[in-house]
């Protein structure tokens, strides 16, 4: 990698714009950083362990659970009936049961809790149930929702421009259809909460989450408790992926059900196997679309049949589905659009917020598109991208998206162009040919695509943050606010931002954990705004604060307030006058002077009809692209990234070090997710829905093997446009979509194995099985059917 950036923990410049360490780095490769299975177990807490029904969809006809009840070690067992108040933990839609009554939607639902003594009593006695079912045949596939028109949500239909005429006027038209699997989140820490009663029928709940707030409204919800009752805490998370965002929610319920129960604290916390099978995944993706478009590659008009496996139950496929419309076009201009989309229901676990929340699912489609148009016209892929990208400045034409918001701040041109040049774009593909034409087994391929992904909450009330600021009398500092930290350097970036404004060096400044009883009604760590929301609140905050100590510096020493100067620890004025930041503050306090503030923030300007799709739902756009290589042994379906070239936009970063680390991950997940992960469910049979990649032994993430041994990130010089906290820009999910170029890149390569006028059959992930399947496909030597799994 081309970078090198001085990572000393203890260094002193505390600045925005410095990579300093991730403030928990130290504590992770030591093993003291603090997740909740390492806190000390209180006295007399119980174990929890979930029973799982092992039907896909059927009615409940026998539930016999005296042999549990009798197990060793237990000490209560609690199911649908022991929910008084409300059976569900439905972030939006109230369609998601904490315990299955009657009937069961998914292989792997929960059905009933165990409490016991030790996690293996628990463990054991979940399998003494004796549980029947009447099975009915379950839908597990998108095209069988369609057929049998199974919706979790009604269909949305969505057009934009004269599409009729664009197609009619059009000199060229494709039409085609491709599939897209799902991706399991893979955090390395699984769900966990702890629940822990408190005097006077309140709650203490530890929780692994993105969102403790919901966590907290939708306890409170079940047990007939107000939010004054409940706290929710959540100090770090061992990886997200807005796997936390709501799905946390059934197992902070279960925990907090049966600690209001049995009046003893509740730890509940999934093994990998049990995680994998009964949690939401990214979701799935089937596509039909037409194009029109002119001998240049212009897009005229497009028509786009987006159908989504959303699982048994609404969840958050609304938004996610919403967010997938918005990102049709990624950075392209649509002039006429004509968009349909389906929210499938099938009998498969409900599927969930992921990185990106459905600008993955959007973008993957057009750049197939754009892909497919080259080959129609026999050019190179990335002049047909350059050709369809928005207008530069506003005000020039082609500069509204399809939902109507004005492009103000397009940069991926300049990117694109910078990057064709620093990566050697046209010259390695020239050499690539030749060695495909040299070498008729191993091919290779390269591509280059851009990114253009919305920064803030589709639904505008979460677009705010809340935080509070503690000088103490030492000079020392303590920051909370409503943000959570999964390892994407939040925590950090707030304490930066907390020494930057106050001149301290970072060592002063101490985060305390994200809790509800301190910042409430937060919003989701989510939609990449983390830094941009909390940033932003605690800013305002610390301006408050200082601007009491310069007017206390500013009458002793008779100044003006607007001169005294914060920095390295010392604030200082224009008379000359200067003092150590803890004096002045001890003096503060001793004059009655308040040290501690709230600060809050919200995103200014957007605005979005959800029933008409118009209006600004974002503040800003994050731009990037990525050159990516790749080759394929056409025997084996074997794949290789031999290298990636990235240069992205993150506005004028916060801590360089820390955004070029998400770059890197998020490629990385998003190549595991076009290329290696793949969710398998048994098709049929008694056990019919059972998910076979359960387990990382049939679930494939990348490992550091296939990081590509040549990988140059950059970061591409620009100021935000938008007034974000120091004119920076969201980094954690754009990233993420850089890994469409991994995939375009191994088309190409699959193209270089077919005839030239061959059907061109890839559908996602592109796993070894796949690519042999669409280079027989373009041969001439097979259907286009994936093979079923096996049964087991």
């Amino acid at each position: 990698m081309n970078h090198s950036i001085d990572l000393n923990p203890r260094q002193r410049s505390a600045k925005a714009g410095q990579s300093i360490a991730h403030e928990s780095a130290h504590l992770h490769v030591t093993g003291e950083a603090v997740y909740i299975d390492d806190m000390p177990e209180l006295a007399n807490t119980l174990h929890l362990a979930v029973g799982f029904s092992k039907c896909a969809k059927g009615k409940i006809t026998a539930f016999d659970l005296e042999a549990v009840r009798a197990a060793q070690g237990v000490y209560a067992v609690y199911t649908a009936a022991d929910i008084q108040i409300e059976n569900n933990w439905g972030p939006i839609v109230k369609d998601d049961p904490i315990f299955a009554d009657g009937e069961v939607e998914f292989y792997g639902q929960a059905l009933f809790v165990v409490a016991a003594d030790t996690y293996q009593h628990a463990r054991q006695a979940v399998r003494l149930a004796k549980i029947e079912y009447a099975a009915e045949t379950p839908i597990l596939s998108i095209q069988d929702a369609i057929e049998q028109q199974s919706w979790v949500l009604p269909p949305v239909e969505f057009s934009h421009g004269e599409v009729d005429a664009a197609f009619e006027h059009a000199p060229h038209r494709l039409s085609g259809s491709i599939d897209l699997g799902g991706q399991e989140h893979f955090y390395l820490e699984g769900q966990i909460s702890y629940a822990v009663p408190l005097e006077d029928q309140s709650l203490k709940v530890y929780c692994s989450t993105q969102h403790p707030t919901e966590m907290q409204l939708l306890i409170c919800h079940a047990l007939g408790l107000h939010m004054h009752q409940v706290s929710v805490e959540a100090r770090r998370m061992g990886g997200g992926f807005g796997g936390k965002e709501s799905q946390s929610a059934q197992w902070a319920c279960i925990a907090s059900l049966a600690a209001q129960h049995s009046g003893r604290p509740c730890k509940l916390r999934l093994d990998r196997d049990d995680d994998m099978t009964s949690t939401g995944k990214r979701h799935g993706f089937a596509y039909e679309w037409s194009v029109a478009f002119d001998q240049d590659g212009l897009l005229h008009g497009l028509k786009v049949q987006l159908a989504s496996n959303c699982g048994f139950s609404a969840d958050l496929s609304g938004p996610v589905n919403e967010r997938a419309i918005c990102h049709l076009g990624n950075a392209y201009y649509l002039n006429a659009v004509q968009i349909r989309n389906l929210r499938c229901k099938t009998n498969t676990v409900s599927n969930t917020a992921y990185r990106g929340f459905g600008g993955p699912q959007g973008m993957f489609v057009i750049e197939n598109i754009l892909d497919d148009i080259a080959r129609y016209l026999n050019c190179d892929p990335v002049q047909i991208r350059q050709k369809n990208f928005f207008a530069e400045k506003p005000g020039q034409g082609r500069d509204r998206m399809h939902y109507g918001a004005e492009v103000r701040d397009n940069v991926a041109p300049k990117i694109v162009e910078e990057l064709l040049v620093s990566s050697r774009y046209f010259e390695r593909k020239a050499e690539i040919e030749q060695f495909n034409r040299d070498n008729s087994i191993i091919k290779r391929g390269l591509a280059l695509t851009p990114l253009m992904f919305g920064i803030s909450f589709n639904a505008v009330h979460y677009n705010q943050a809340g935080a509070l600021v503690y000088v103490y009398m030492d000079g020392t500092v303590a920051i909370t606010h409503g943000g959570t930290e999964m390892g994407q350097g939040l925590y950090t970036k707030v304490r930066q931002v907390t020494a930057h404004e106050l001149g301290l060096s970072i060592e002063k400044v101490r985060l305390i954990a994200t809790d509800t009883s301190r910042v409430p009604n937060t919003s989701a760590t989510a939609a990449s705004s983390g830094a941009d929301l909390n940033g932003k609140a605690v800013q305002n905050a610390c301006i408050k604060i200082r601007e009491r100590l310069s007017q206390l510096a500013a009458e002793i020493s008779q100044t003006e307030a607007s001169t005294v100067h914060f920095e390295n620890n010392t604030v200082s004025t224009q008379s000359g006058l200067s003092w150590p930041f803890d004096e002045l503050v001890h003096r503060a306090y001793m004059a009655r002077v308040q040290l501690w503030d709230s600060g809050f923030y919200k995103t200014p300007e957007i605005h979005y009809d959800q029933v008409n799709h118009l209006g600004r739902p974002f503040f800003y756009y994050a731009y990037g692209a990525a050159a990516s290589e790749v080759a394929i042994d056409t025997l084996t379906g074997e794949m290789k990234v031999l290298r990636a070239d990235i240069l992205h936009d993150v506005g004028r970063s916060i801590n360089p070090a820390i955004d070029i680390g998400q770059i890197e991950g998020g490629f990385i997940q998003g190549m595991g997710w076009l290329t290696t992960e793949e969710l398998c469910w048994q098709p049929q049979g008694p056990h019919a829905g059972r998910l076979f990649t359960h387990a990382p032994s049939t679930y494939k993430i990348p490992t550091s093997l296939d990081i590509p041994p040549v990988f140059h990130v950059k970061l591409f010089d620009n100021s935000n446009e938008a007034d974000t906290i120091y004119r920076s820009k969201a980094v954690g999910e754009p990233p993420f979509m850089l890994g469409l170029s991994v995939f375009s890149a191994i088309r190409q390569a699959v193209q270089s194995a077919i005839p030239k006028d061959a059907p061109l059959v890839l559908n996602a992930p592109a796993t070894a099985e796949e690519i042999l399947r669409a280079i027989a496909i373009g041969r001439g030597q097979a259907l286009a059917e994936r093979p079923q799994p096996r049964l087991k």
